[in-house]
């Protein structure tokens, strides 16, 4: 896990979601570390909300956030906890996908 400035969220190409702190959020990091193998995931915690991002691209699956809430989930469930992102976004039924299309 790595921390970062949010200072500098506008000179990289980092993209992700910004959550609300809570269960939720601790699922959405640990999917975004399993989901994402060989990416580093980069923690921005602000107490109030969280901002999870990697370089690039992230793809959260369904799935893995269901295991590790240890609970059924709906993706547009994310959606009550996601106080914004960054990047672009692409919503399915059963993942959803951050990402920029050009980079820095």
């Amino acid at each position: 896990m790595s921390t970062s400035n949010s200072g500098q969220a506008y000179h990289n190409n980092r993209v992700g979601p910004v959550m609300r702190a809570g269960d939720l959020a601790q699922a959405v990091i640990e999917a975004a570390r399993i989901d994402n193998p060989g990416k580093e995931v980069f923690i921005d915690d602000k107490r109030a909300y969280i901002r999870i991002h990697t370089e690039q691209e992230m793809i959260l699956r369904q799935a893995t956030i269901e295991e590790e809430l240890g609970r059924p989930f709906r993706m547009n469930d994310l959606e009550v906890d996601l106080s914004s992102f960054a990047g672009q976004i692409e919503s399915r039924d059963d993942s959803v996908r951050f990402y920029f299309t050009k980079k820095l």
